[in-house]
């Protein structure tokens, strides 16, 4: 087959290494900055990721024919490494070895899909001439490039919304069976998930029977069987809990949750489930489910709204290329799903967010497309599945509010256990601002003014039910008057100004005014968000509180007044109320006792203030801040052990629940103990607020970390050097020929860092990616730097934990700092009650060993992970694993060790290592 030419348009790459310009004619010259934004302001050129490029170019208006949406066009759902090496692998073409390569292959690439276009072997035909005459519309530059090879069908093609499948009802799954898992089928099921042939590990043997156990019956009600299982990094922890959990679903007939924190773990459980089921059951049903919150998942409604008018300009363009992806898509899951990450950021607003149902605004069965609702299908085939992959807070929240409390899980397995306390803390958290009081009025009363959109608000969502009842009605409209009281747009602005409106708004200006007054930190001068404990505080505040907790109650009450009248027509059901209005009163309750309970907390959060302290709680006021720029005010309330609520709420209900984790203890200082151990996990796991006693369970890793790994402590930067600070990262970096993942404890000094070396390293052929600078969401980032072993990534504490590269691609993990905790207002009233200084110790090494973690991540990986702080700590070096050399070197050495490739047991200077 011939290959497809490249198309004669003018092409610019643009890197920190510096620019090119490939003519229509097929020459390629490099030009200035200037040169290049002249090129592209005169004509479209073929760009690769423009916002990125326009980030480089320093022109933050460039447009011009992106690849990347003429990719998102022709191959919806399907995945591309946004960079040249990524494009070109993804259709088949030769990777430019160089820059000035880059351009050529921007024209070979547009060539290539439009070709794609032509053939009769395009799995993606169906629809895109349609869309293409709206995308011609509204001037999307690629239309007038791809309307030539994209011939009108014969036949009218059909609509997303008339290709979208229906859901179908199925009756209640049955209670699962009590059953008994043998050790040996247990061991069975693991040598036939692992593979014939492959090699027996007993650590992972150890752990599955281990795990085994949380799947027996219960004895007692409010006492499930609870397992804490460390299992370090190689031993096969997923299929080491998936053969237990699949052979209880099996033999039961019940529903394991499986529950994450990241969404790359989720992903990789989707992959080790096919090993144990199959992608549909023989009736078509899949048994396993991948299952998050609403707004991760497109929602029809909002895309029709767009599709119709709802969205003008680039947005518009956007809301065609997601319908594009919406008739291929697996399961409609917009966020971590097959929607390209970076799809999104090409448009530069919060498009995508829009198109989800972030605000909890669904109709339910009102939905036109409700058979077809994505969210939907995902909770039905959810309850009637094997397996469910979910996260943490959906796992959480699900238990605190399931629609149905029926299917409420009762075997749980919590995978990277140790973040189980961070989810707990926010899931049970209660926060009264000014963000999330505007979210509530939009709620209750719906769009307002000239806001694009339906009004969805409780008078249209439950228009039929106020002309058939009088109460109801009445409750509506009592809720829309009071809700005039919360926020609307606009507040910040008069916060600023002294003007605030209504009694909410006012309590916020007099929560802003305290917390300025009462700051200490120098926050305010460096554009930091800042904090106040809610305690003494001014008779302003304490007044404000009042009358607004009165408003709050004057909304509470006709919304609870409101749900007794859904429950009534429930109860004696009128000739119009079919099973889909019924679905959707059901639905309108969910909602309206998730607003009730918010705003309770709300009330009684104000109700403290001015009183005496609560010891179960830590409040607090804030004024959150970026870049000096105020984005919210807020009233905080957190429990001071989120656990007691995670062991009422999810625990107690329970029959089985395991928390496992590599990093699941703490390694304590040399000489610890099994009860030191395990003292911190089972604190942070919830058991001590329930009875009984864990089963506690330890493998090791069988990784040789003393010879295939090593920590080098820096000793010669001194803290607060920028200049010495980037000079050490662009000389690690060079000495490892990329490679290097570099974790930072402030957005500032990354970005700093990052302005230092990008350019310097571009032009060695050593790209450097940055999380908080590139126009880049964090997982597309995560995708580049596995995808070539030249670059490197630099980021914050996302990149600490969950980030998932094996092989060549990450050989060097770089700490700027050691991490110590932030000492907030939160932090500090934990600290005074978990042993002062013990625990934040506790957390420090929890988070090198998390991070430690990112660098071996199977037996043929190796590295070094290096710490640039001559004041580390030797009571931390616990955090790593036994064995592991650790060096306290200069800069210089720490270099030599890199370029040579020296490693671990390799050392020659043995005196000068400290044992962890």
């Amino acid at each position: 087959m011939t290959p497809p030419g490249p198309l004669p348009l003018p092409a610019l790459h643009a890197s920190h290494g510096g620019h090119w310009l490939r003519a229509g004619d097929g020459t390629t010259r490099a030009v200035s900055k200037g040169d290049a934004i002249m090129a592209a302001a005169d004509t479209p050129v073929l760009l690769l990721n423009a916002p990125l490029v326009a980030s480089r170019l320093g022109y933050p208006d460039l447009s011009g024919l992106d690849l990347l949406e003429a990719f998102a066009f022709v191959h919806p759902a399907r995945f591309c490494v946004p960079t040249p090496r990524g494009l070109a692998e993804a259709l088949g073409l030769p990777v430019p070895e160089s820059d000035a390569a880059v351009p050529e292959l921007l024209q070979q690439a547009a060539g290539a899909l439009a070709a794609m276009c032509q053939s009769p072997d395009w799995p993606e035909r169906e629809g895109a001439w349609s869309a293409l005459q709206t995308l011609e519309r509204l001037r999307w530059p690629w239309a007038q490039v791809l309307k030539p090879h994209i011939a009108k069908p014969e036949r009218a093609e059909r609509w997303l919304f008339a290709r979208l499948p229906e859901w179908e009802e199925a009756g209640e799954r049955p209670a699962p069976r009590q059953v008994e898992l043998s050790a040996e089928a247990v061991q069975a099921q693991l040598a036939r998930l692992t593979g014939e042939g492959a090699e027996s590990r007993e650590g992972q043997r150890a752990y599955a029977a281990d795990v085994a156990k949380v799947f027996a019956p219960r004895s007692a009600p409010g006492r499930p069987h609870l397992a804490l299982a460390q299992a370090g990094t190689g031993i096969g922890k997923t299929l080491g809990y998936l053969a237990p959990a699949s052979l209880w679903a099996g033999q039961s007939g019940g529903t394991v949750w499986v529950s994450t924190f990241t969404k790359n773990l989720q992903r990789q459980l989707r992959a080790e489930s096919r090993r144990a089921w199959p992608v549909k059951r023989p009736d078509g049903t899949p048994p396993v489910v991948v299952r998050k919150g609403r707004e991760n998942y497109l929602c029809l409604l909002n895309l029709e709204d767009a599709l119709q008018g709802g969205f003008a300009g680039r947005p518009a363009v956007l809301a065609q290329l997601v319908a594009r992806w919406g008739a291929y898509t697996r399961d409609g899951d917009m966020i971590g799903g097959d929607l390209p990450g970076w799809l999104g950021t090409l448009f530069r607003k919060r498009g995508i967010a829009a198109l989800t149902d972030q605000r909890g605004e669904c109709v339910y069965a009102g939905c036109p497309h409700y058979r077809k609702c994505f969210i939907e299908r995902a909770a039905r085939d959810s309850a009637q599945a094997d397996l469910v992959i979910a996260n943490h807070a959906l796992v959480m929240v699900n238990a605190a509010r399931a629609r149905d409390p029926n299917q409420r899980p009762t075997r749980l397995i919590f995978d990277e256990g140790h973040h189980v306390f961070d989810a707990a803390d926010s899931t049970f958290a209660a926060t009264l601002s000014g963000q999330e009081t505007i979210e509530l009025r939009r709620w209750i009363i719906g769009p307002e003014k000239e806001t694009r959109g339906r009004r969805r608000g409780l008078s249209a969502r439950l228009a039929d039910l106020a002309s058939y009842d009088d109460a109801g009605a009445e409750a509506i409209a009592a809720a829309c008057k009071a809700g005039q009281l919360l926020p609307s747009d606009g507040w910040l602005q008069r916060l600023a100004e002294n003007a605030p409106f209504g009694p909410l708004e006012a309590l916020l200006a007099a929560v802003r005014t305290a917390t300025y007054a009462r700051d200490e930190s120098g926050g305010v001068d460096a554009g930091y968000g800042i904090e106040t404990e809610a305690a003494g505080l001014p008779g302003e505040v304490i007044e404000a509180a009042a009358a607004a907790a009165e408003a709050l109650a004057s909304i509470r009450v006709p919304l609870i007044r409101l749900g007794g009248r859904l429950e009534a027509i429930l109860a004696e059901p009128p000739d119009w109320l079919d099973a889909q209005g019924r679905a959707r009163i059901e639905g309108a309750r969910f909602a309206l006792a998730w607003r009730i309970d918010l705003i309770a907390a709300w009330e009684a959060l104000l109700d403290r203030l001015g009183g005496p302290a609560d010891p179960e709680f830590v409040d607090w006021l804030a004024v959150d801040r970026s870049d000096a720029r105020e984005f919210d005010v807020a009233l905080n309330r957190r429990w001071l052990d989120p656990m007691k609520p995670f062991a009422r709420v999810v625990l107690e209900p329970a029959h089985g629940v395991l928390l496992t984790s590599a990093t699941l203890t703490d390694r304590g200082t040399e000489g610890f103990g099994d009860d030191d151990r395990w003292a911190s996990a089972i604190a942070r796991s919830g058991a001590a607020h329930i009875e009984g006693e864990p089963l506690l369970s330890a493998a090791e890793s069988p990784f040789d970390y003393a010879s295939r790994a090593e920590v080098l402590i820096v000793t010669d930067i001194a803290k607060g050097d920028l200049p010495a600070l980037a000079g050490a990262y662009a000389r690690i970096i060079e000495a490892c020929g990329g490679g290097v993942l570099g974790l930072f404890t402030a957005i500032r000094r990354l970005r700093s860092v990052h302005g230092r070396i990008a350019d310097r390293l571009a032009r060695a052929g050593l790209p450097v990616y940055a999380q908080h600078v590139d126009p880049i969401d964090t997982g597309t980032l995560v995708d580049i730097f596995r995808d070539d072993p030249r670059a490197s990534l630099i980021g914050t504490d996302a990149l600490r934990d969950g980030v998932d590269v094996p092989g060549h691609s990450l050989r060097c993990v770089v700490m700027e700092q050691v991490p110590w905790p932030r000492p907030d207002i939160l932090h500090k009233a934990r600290r005074l009650a978990g042993g002062g200084s013990a625990y934040d110790d506790r957390i420090i090494r929890a988070r090198l060993a998390q991070a430690f973690g990112r660098l071996i991540r199977s037996k043929e990986d190796a590295g070094h992970f290096i710490v640039l702080s001559p004041a580390f700590p030797t009571r931390l070096l616990s955090a790593f694993p036994q064995g592991t050399p650790v060096l306290r070197v200069t800069l210089d050495e720490a270099l030599q060790r890199l370029a040579a490739g020296v490693l671990g047991k390799q050392t020659a200077r043995s005196g000068d290592a400290l044992q962890p």
